[in-house]
């Protein structure tokens, strides 16, 4: 079964390097966003099961974003992916509703292991 997985960061080298990231083996529909407006307009539209946000964007910045899925009940996991690894941003992500905070430039195997934990892959998917 094919997940349909929203990348959204305002960097075109960071969504594709996140893209790089996601597991070979593992099916899946990406679209891409350039900012959190982008986003919340992909996930309005239907059919999105799990986004990689930045928190660094304009227009609708990571945390507002996150504000928005929450205030709207839209149905879609969240990890959160930023060089912003303060322990108040990773505190305040999971308060909004993230299932996990992973520090860039993602690692392949960080990936698989999140997505392993949550679900979204089985142990040899990865």
């Amino acid at each position: 079964m094919t997940t349909k997985v929203l990348i959204c960061d305002d960097s075109n080298m960071a969504r594709k390097q996140m893209s790089r990231a996601l597991p070979d083996n593992w099916p899946t529909d990406v679209t891409f966003a350039k900012n959190g407006q982008e986003a919340i307009d992909i996930i309005k539209a239907g059919g999105q099961e799990l986004m990689f946000l930045d928190l660094t964007m304009p227009v609708l910045d990571g945390y507002q974003t996150l504000e928005a899925i929450r205030k709207d009940d839209l149905p879609i996991m969240v990890i959160v992916v930023s060089g912003d690894i303060q322990p108040e941003a990773r505190e305040r992500v999971k308060k909004l509703g993230a299932i996990e905070f992973i520090k860039k430039p993602v690692d392949q195997s960080k990936i698989s292991s999140v997505l392993s934990e949550y679900g979204m892959i089985g142990g040899d998917d990865a």
